[in-house]
Formats: C-alpha cells, structure tokens, sequence
C-alpha cells in the first residue's frame, strides 16, 4: 500500500478519558478488534476489521483539557511544508510536527474558523488498510459556521477543488483530489446548538444503519440526526457516551437523484 495522495484522509483516532469504556462501544457497535496498547505511545489502541487496521483509540496527553472528540488525519508528504501552508493561509498550528517513532509525523492544527484536524506524514504506518467495508471509515465532513473560512483554507492548503451543491436547503461543498471527492463541508444552521463547536464528522461504514444506531443507542450514545436515506447511503449522526461526535452511514441503502453540483475552483 503506498502513502495516500496529499490531502487524502488517511486516519482517524479518537481520544477518550475512559479508554476502556471506548473500546467496548466501539467493538460493540462496529464490531472492532483491538491490538494491544502501547504505553510507550500513551496506551495508543489500534482497532482493527478482519485484520486490517481502521482506527486507533487513546487516553488524553496529559495535560490534555479537550472533550472527547474523533480527529481526522489528511495525507501530507512533508509535515513541516504543510505546517508552514496551515499557518500561510491563517490556521493554528495546535501540536508542532511531531515523529512518533517509525510510524511517520504528526501535526494537529485547525482551521481560520477552529474547525481541528490532523495532518500525517507516513513513515511505517500509512493510514486505513480498509475502507468502506462495515466498521470502516467512509466520510468525512467539515462542520462549520463560517463556509467560506473553510472553503478558502482547505483547498489553499492540500489543493483541493472545489464543487457545491445546488440545494437550497442546506450549504453544502465537495472538496476533491482530480476530480474524485475525498471531504465534504457542512454549513452548521441555528439547529446547531451555539455550544456544538466546528468539528470534523468522521463516517464509519455499516451494513445496517437502523441497527447499528439501535445498538449504540443501547449503548448510551444519543442520536442527533437520523437514520435517513440520501443518494449517497442511509445514515445517522450521534454522539458517543463520551460525548465524541460521529457518523454512521450504509451506502448501499441509498435514494433519490443525485443533486446538481456547480464547479466552484
């Protein structure tokens, strides 16, 4: 497996103060397995389908005071150039490049309007070794109050086009890579509540939504959105017993017409 395309998603962890309460959600609701905890890496969990790694779990770093939270990883091939681009194009740079052992480099960052994201550079580790089969990642979103921050910023700084969709309904971007969309971007409304931050809405993969968000709200998680069925799946938005927000989606449930898309970049 090669190192994705610059700007590809390529990972996705989550951060939780009850790790092992994490892990059982998680294994519950998406059926994952998981490798030991590398204390030499703050107890980092990889999770794992069928063998194949797509996702991790962790403790916070000490000192870390954020909520529960999913964090998305973009393919960079050089953390310190993307470093510089973050910062060029109006971004804070949260956790400097950092090597984590052969596995390659991080960066934590977040966009001109707060939305956070990672950036990985691949060393050892080079991101999902499954997508879009169930409990794998499928999607994900930028939620923002402020489209036109992210729709400058992202694609300043992976070189991303840029398309959006003609509803009137909602204000919505696809974010691609040749031509291929890779993130979506999602104006938050007044349904959001003021105290929902701007956050990355990462999607995993399920054979059955409507069961999958029955076991996880068995669980303890809540449902925010959902299930509902789109041209691209039947999915549901919840958040975790934690409070980690995150997104379920069966794409081979799907209906209606494919909205009308307008080349923006």
């Amino acid at each position: 497996m090669a190192a994705e395309s610059e700007g590809t998603p390529c990972w996705a962890d989550g951060t939780f103060g009850d790790l092992d309460g994490a892990k059982r959600f998680y294994g519950e609701v998406l059926g994952w397995t998981y490798g030991e905890s590398m204390p030499e890496y703050g107890n980092y969990t990889q999770a794992y389908v069928d063998g194949k790694a797509v996702a991790a779990l962790s403790p916070p770093m000490p000192g870390q005071e954020s909520p529960p939270a999913w964090t998305l990883y973009l393919a960079s091939p050089d953390a310190a150039a993307t470093t510089a681009k973050i910062r060029e194009h109006g971004g804070e740079v949260l956790v400097e490049p950092m090597r984590v052992g052969d596995f390659g480099t991080m960066v934590l960052a977040a966009d001109p309007a707060g939305t956070p994201f990672g950036a990985w550079q691949a060393g050892s580790h080079e991101g999902f070794q499954a997508r879009t089969v169930p409990g794998a990642y499928a999607w994900a979103e930028v939620y923002t109050r402020d489209p036109a921050k992210a729709d400058a910023f992202f694609p300043a700084v992976f070189g991303y086009g840029v398309k959006h969709l003609e509803d009137d309904a909602i204000d919505f971007s696809l974010y691609d890579l040749g031509g291929d969309p890779v993130l979506g971007r999602m104006k938050m409304g007044e349904d959001f509540p003021p105290e929902v931050p701007a956050h990355l809405n990462v999607y995993f993969t399920v054979a059955d939504c409507d069961g999958a968000v029955d076991r996880a709200k068995s669980l303890g998680a809540e449902l925010r959105f959902g299930p509902m069925t789109m041209p691209f799946g039947r999915f549901a938005a919840l958040t975790d017993p934690q409070g980690a927000v995150f997104s379920l989606i069966d794409v081979s449930t799907t209906a209606g017409e494919m909205p009308r898309i307008t080349d923006v970049t």
